[in-house]
């Protein structure tokens, strides 16, 4: 259940003298997670503070130490780092590294099914830690989305050693089967034992439910699924989704045998196995690094668009060769030009009335008159550019970001299509880059209203469908955002930030602020707040010695750890007050043989001191105040009512 942080006693707090707390991110069964700055190296670290009400607990809080010492053998980068461990008066906390993002449970929620190259990406990733984890000698036993880190950088991280042990310590029973019902291996639910083919078995299920978007047992109960588990087989993935690959198929098969000795032995031989399927998939876990797009030539083949230099050549024309004249020669054109003259007259007169016609032909309907730019809109840049070419003017490319015209379609021309100019004027032909560019900046923290204001003159669609949820932040807040591409693809998470497109779809999450805090109120009272938030409510009872009969000891998290939300059906756990035992009958016994029988049932015998120094044998009971039959909490005091026995 999510809460106020300012209701959190810990928020603000420096704790050890060392780690300041500046805001709760998380909460378990047994432990709270703060992000908090380590004044000490001025870092930013993940505290882990275990719950109150277990600190005086000597099994939890070894088993909490347990988790700092066996998250710090290992070095991977796969594994959340656990740098610190310590006491602070009665807090109990691990110090461990911070990583912002999300976790694999939250991807699958918003995403139901992954595609192949995640799904590999991920699966690569977290048997490479849990590799480290069984080379090390320590089982898991708590594997599942919810404890895989996705970090906003990239990187993938398995962490929460929580239940983790060595893997020479492989039983477990009653209370100790702590790990979650719908990853459990048979072995866990028939015989109780684990080891590191229990962490196979839950990768397995993790591996199947990646690709089909669901796991493969439901059940009202958990016992359903835990009967599953143990009796069915896990079937294969291509079943619920046909475009899952045969080997992978074989992956989910064999991890998730019934017997662990039909699994693989560990999780290196697992991600051996996984890595030949990437070999002869041709998928390989993806890298996240910093990139520059280049800029793609029409075709879309990957290969930059290549501008080859021309080069021209002027070729120098010779003048012909003076030729040699003879005399008779030059008498000759000496006549011929007597008799011309009259003739050049008539010539120049002809020659005059020709340029006047070449010159009307020119500006009338010759190069030298005024031409329309042809409509080009619709036709590719090759096209529009031959066709501009054809008519005498000069094509020049540029491009402008367009909604409705797909990439490499010319939009327009400047001057437009139509207007009347003198040939070998530039056109400038407008070539379609789709949809703009958009940097969204990070959405979090603004009010619904903002952000849709703010979405709306980046020329995003906001959808009206805002996710409502109950959270920490105030209400009417956005706690998160994703991006729907509408060229298609997979959604853009956006609540801290993005880069997308014009008209793609934003789809915002929304804070209805806090639940109230109904731990200690009666269960009515605790209905009824929560009723108010349109959140329904079931009741389990406990025994407590330490709350009311009738009122709330703790709220469980909603499945999966996500945000409550309207409509949402909520378990409060009530108590029953104290267990109380029944006041064993030791009526004709000696003293000290009854208050042995007393004290085995869980009471504390008394009796008047005038007894004590009598010889037991000279000692017989004859009742006990409170009576033989009462109902007493264990550790209550129970008079003997002793006499001489002669």
């Amino acid at each position: 259940m999510t809460t106020n942080q300012q209701a959190d006693p810990l928020i603000g707090r420096l704790v050890d003298g060392r780690y300041r707390v500046r805001a709760r991110i998380a909460r378990g069964g047994m432990a709270t997670v703060y992000v908090a700055t380590d004044l000490r190296l001025e870092r930013r670290i993940a505290l882990k503070v275990m719950h109150g009400h277990l600190s005086d607990d000597s099994v939890f809080q070894s088993r909490f130490i347990q988790e700092a010492r066996a998250a710090a053998r290992l070095a991977d980068p796969h594994v959340v780092n656990v740098f610190d461990q310590g006491q602070d008066g009665e807090l109990a906390y691990l110090v461990m590294e911070y990583l912002p993002g999300i976790t694999l449970r939250e991807l699958m929620r918003e995403q139901r099914r992954l595609t192949i190259p995640q799904t590999i990406t991920i699966m690569d990733a977290i048997l490479a830690g849990l590799a480290a984890a069984h080379k090390a000698g320590i089982v898991h036993r708590d594997v599942k989305p919810e404890n895989v880190l996705l970090a906003e950088d990239g990187r993938i991280k398995i962490g929460d050693f929580g239940l983790a042990r060595a893997t020479t310590a492989n039983t477990a029973t009653g209370q100790q089967l702590l790990g979650t019902i719908a990853y459990l291996a048979p072995e866990l639910v028939t015989r109780g034992t684990a080891d590191a083919r229990s962490d196979i078995y839950a990768l397995g299920i993790m591996l199947y439910e990646m690709l089909v978007g669901e796991q493969p047992y439901k059940g009202e109960q958990p016992m359903q699924i835990a009967f599953q588990h143990a009796t069915e087989s896990v079937p294969r993935p291509s079943v619920r989704n046909p475009g899952v690959p045969e080997q992978l198929d074989e992956l989910v098969l064999w991890s998730t045998e019934k017997s662990p000795d039909e699994r693989p032995n560990n999780a290196q031989e697992m991600l051996d196995r996984l890595r030949e399927i990437e070999r002869s998939l041709g998928v390989a876990p993806t890298a996240v690094a910093a990139t520059t797009t280049p800029i793609r030539s029409q075709s879309d083949s990957g290969d930059l668009t290549k501008v080859m230099p021309s080069t021209m050549v002027i070729e120098d024309v010779a003048a012909p060769a003076a030729q040699p004249v003879d005399n008779a020669t030059l008498l000759r054109r000496r006549t011929s030009k007597r008799r011309a003259r009259g003739a050049f007259l008539l010539s120049l007169v002809l020659l005059l009335a020709v340029v006047a016609g070449g010159v009307g032909w020119w500006f009338g309907s010759g190069p030298g008159s005024l031409i329309a730019v042809p409509a080009v809109a619709g036709k590719s840049y090759d096209e529009a550019a031959a066709a501009l070419s054809d008519e005498g003017f000069v094509p020049v490319a540029a491009e402008e970001s367009s909604v409705d015209i797909d990439p490499g379609v010319v939009i327009r021309t400047d001057p437009a299509g139509g207007e009347r100019l003198d040939s070998g004027t530039e056109v400038s032909v407008f070539v379609s880059t789709g949809p703009a560019p958009r940097a969204v900046e990070s959405l979090n923290g603004k009010t619904a209203d903002e952000a849709r204001s703010y979405l709306a003159e980046l020329g995003l669609t906001v959808s009206d469908d805002d996710l409502l949820l109950y959270s920490r932040a105030d209400e009417g807040v956005v706690i998160n955002a994703s991006v729907t591409p509408r060229a298609g693809g997979d959604d853009v998470a956006c609540g801290e930030g993005c880069n997308v497109f014009e008209a793609d779809t934003a789809h915002l999450i929304v804070s209805l602020g806090g639940l109230p805090d109904v731990v200690g109120m009666t269960a009515s009272e605790a209905s009824s707040a929560m009723g108010e938030k349109d959140i329904m409510t079931t009741t389990v009872e406990e025994f407590s010695n330490d709350v009311e009969q009738g009122r709330v000891i703790s709220v469980p998290e909603r499945d999966g750890g996500a945000n409550w939300r309207p409509g949402d059906t909520m378990t409060l756990v009530v108590s029953k007050g104290p267990q109380l035992f029944e006041v064993p009958d030791v009526t004709g016994q000696n003293r000290d043989t009854a208050a042995k029988t007393l004290r085995d049932a869980g009471f504390e015998p008394t009796w008047n001191p005038l007894w004590t120094p009598f010889p037991n044998g000279l000692t017989e009971v004859t009742g006990t105040d409170p009576a033989a039959g009462a109902m007493r909490r264990a550790g209550s005091e129970v008079t003997l009512l002793i006499r001489s026995a002669l």
